[in-house]
């Protein structure tokens, strides 16, 4: 930094104030030393800069090592999101969802010196093995669980979504809406459920057995054919897109009519589901909010901010599927 100010011929916390975009450092003076930044390939060391400030400017990511939608998509809103705050991401990805991978996966973020931790959390073990690390520095954990006194949470209303999705259908007048759901230790699967219920409960119609599924669309092929087989409902709201579009195929195949004899809503918007046939009805996930609204928290931590959680509003996406 000295060389780049001998060579524009400024002090030192000039340099500085350009390298921080420091409003007050005059444009022919900000184009000199850029100028002289260029000629010399300065680049900052972020390790002595981190010995000053006693911040890194890094956030640690443990995440599922998983190519389902909804954790993948977390992860790139919350890398994106980081960047704009002019920090950088390290990600740990993990096998399984204990504290055997969980918590070695904290601990090495703390050995890097990382500034705060996120860890997206979609089950109930990986909450659990949240709960028993204690870090010096904030985590915010995404995940929907009810159960987390006293931690930082963002999460998406899951079971808001559920209820919008159930009550569209019911608006339409479809009366057996039947719900294949997502697997029981997701949280995601857990307040999905939930919304279809409320809704249902609320209309006063009947509640039917939800029927259980995993999350690829060869789960909801499997659970469209069961209905085929025990009678199609009028309605269908699926945990994700991947389980509605399974069902799309095997009610095709059966040459039943969608929508005309069974609705279908999925959950996810997937960038495909646009596309299926009939296009299909969805929720859609705001991941880039949920991405922003994470790093703020956890930048508003490292200011010693409160441990408010945050839920962000999905929206109801209607096409052909169920009109």
């Amino acid at each position: 930094m000295s060389d780049v100010a001998a060579l524009a011929g400024v002090s030192h916390q000039t340099v500085s104030r350009v390298l921080n975009d420091h409003p007050s450092v005059r444009p022919e003076t900000r184009e000199r030393v850029l100028g002289a930044i260029t000629t010399l390939g300065y680049r900052r060391n972020l390790a002595a800069r981190a010995l000053v400030t006693r911040r890194t400017g890094s956030i640690g990511v443990v995440t599922p090592g998983s190519a389902l939608f909804g954790p993948t998509s977390t992860l790139v809103a919350l890398e994106r999101a980081a960047r704009d705050a002019g920090r950088y991401v390290s990600v740990a990805t993990v096998r399984s969802f204990g504290p055997d991978e969980v918590v070695p996966a904290v601990e090495h973020f703390l050995a890097q010196g990382v500034d705060g931790i996120v860890v997206v959390a979609p089950r109930t073990d990986t909450v659990a093995a949240v709960g028993s690390v204690r870090a010096p520095v904030p985590v915010v954990v995404v995940s929907s669980a009810p159960d987390l006194v006293g931690v930082r949470t963002v999460a998406v209303d899951q079971a808001a979504g559920g209820r919008a999705a159930t009550e569209h259908l019911l608006a339409a007048g479809r009366r057996r809406v039947v719900h294949v759901a997502g697997p029981g230790e997701w949280f995601d699967a857990r307040d999905r459920l939930r919304g279809w219920r409320d809704a249902l409960v609320a209309a006063d119609v009947p509640v039917p057995a939800p029927l259980p599924a995993g999350w690829s669309a060869a789960d909801g092929h499997a659970a469209g054919r069961r209905l085929v087989e025990a009678g199609v409902p009028d309605a269908v709201f699926a945990a994700n897109d991947q389980l509605a579009l399974g069902l799309l195929h095997a009610f095709r195949e059966a040459g039943v009519r969608v929508p005309d004899d069974v609705a279908v809503v999925g959950f996810d918007d997937e960038p495909g589901s646009a596309y299926a046939a009939p296009p299909l009805t969805t929720v859609r996930q705001g991941f880039d909010e949920l991405g922003a609204r994470t790093v703020r928290t956890l930048v508003e931590a490292l200011d010693g901010g409160g441990t408010e959680r945050g839920l962000i509003a999905p929206e109801l996406v209607v096409r052909a599927s169920a009109p």
